[in-house]
């Protein structure tokens, strides 16, 4: 098993560098830059002014040449400095990475919690009353908009029952509150972000964990064992769940990069300082280096998630281990 990772995760180093140059490549291909901006909107400012910034920012220099730049800061894990304020990328992803690390934690969490029983019961239910009810349940969960129910639930909550707070992590208050009322606040700040970016993924997890369940029910393992007279709790969470958590195991894997990617449009709404609005304030700005260094942070989570996917796997599954040994 050590050498397994030891081997994924040479194979990693490669793909990472791919990743980065086909994203810093589509980056420079977007139309506008730094300096197109601020000439372009601002009269007071010469062609002089934008040719000094361009060679400021490196922006003069072939496209390869700044790539081969960047990548030697990467290596020492500098991510440069922003363009906006000029403070360095890696302290601006310090201050918003576990803000949004919690949010999306915290949702996964509740999938999990919830998703792994409604797909067990919908499963052994097949075609009746409730399975029916929570097939339904799951469509609007997939054909909701994620924004639009984030606006819906604003305006119930925050405007018209005024039970939860609509923005921010904390209340403007916040600075005088301690222990208990401090912990409550944040709690109630964070109640609707997370249920919006859970809410989307409850419904795609215990759909795929229904029909994993049912292929594994269907199975001649279940039949041998339903035959031996064992009871049907044991057959169903004992023998069957386990096969039937393959898939989930993938797509958690591959859900690690919507931490940062999936956040941007919660976080812009509910007004929350985390990677998302960073990210989207970022892109609106042209700062290349921030982009980059998200993109980079991003593509380092989902070659890791890949990574912990195959080890879950082994950890599941013994025919695995037997195969890579």
């Amino acid at each position: 098993m050590f050498a397994y990772i030891v081997k994924r995760l040479i194979n990693c180093i490669p793909t990472f560098f791919g990743i980065t140059l086909i994203t810093f490549v589509v980056i420079r291909l977007a139309p506008g830059n730094p300096t197109f901006y601020e000439g372009a909107f601002n009269p007071k400012v010469k062609p002089e002014a934008v040719k000094r910034l361009e060679r400021l920012y490196g922006l003069d220099k072939p496209l390869h040449i700044q790539y081969l730049r960047w990548l030697r800061r990467i290596v020492r894990l500098d991510f440069g400095t922003s363009f906006v304020d000029g403070k360095p990328v890696i302290e601006k992803i310090k201050e918003r990475l576990p803000v949004t690390l919690l949010i999306n934690l915290l949702s996964l969490l509740l999938i999990l919690i919830f998703a792994i029983p409604i797909g067990i019961v919908s499963a052994v239910k097949r075609n009746s009353l409730l399975d029916k009810s929570l097939t339904v349940f799951v469509f609007i969960g997939f054909s909701m908009p994620g924004y639009w129910l984030a606006l819906l639930l604003m305006i119930l909550f925050g405007v018209k029952l005024r039970i939860l707070p609509i923005s921010g992590l904390e209340s403007l208050n916040a600075a005088h509150m301690h222990g208990l009322a401090l912990f409550w606040d944040r709690v109630n700040h964070l109640i609707l972000p997370v249920f919006i970016s859970a809410f989307g993924g409850l419904a795609g997890f215990s759909r795929y964990m229904r029909q994993s369940m049912l292929e594994q029910l269907n199975q001649d393992y279940i039949v041998t064992a339903r035959a031996k007279g064992l009871p049907e709790r044991t057959v169903v969470l004992k023998h069957a769940l386990k096969n039937a958590l393959m898939p989930i195991v993938t797509l958690l894997g591959l859900s690690v990069p919507g931490l940062i990617g999936g956040s941007v449009i919660f976080e812009t709404i509910f007004a929350i300082p985390g990677m998302g609005q960073l990210f989207y304030e970022a892109a609106m700005a042209r700062d290349y280096p921030t982009i980059m260094g998200i993109l980079t942070i991003g593509a380092a989570l989902t070659l890791l998630g890949n990574l912990a996917a195959d080890i879950t796997y082994a950890l599941i599954d013994p025919r695995i281990r037997y195969e890579r040994s």
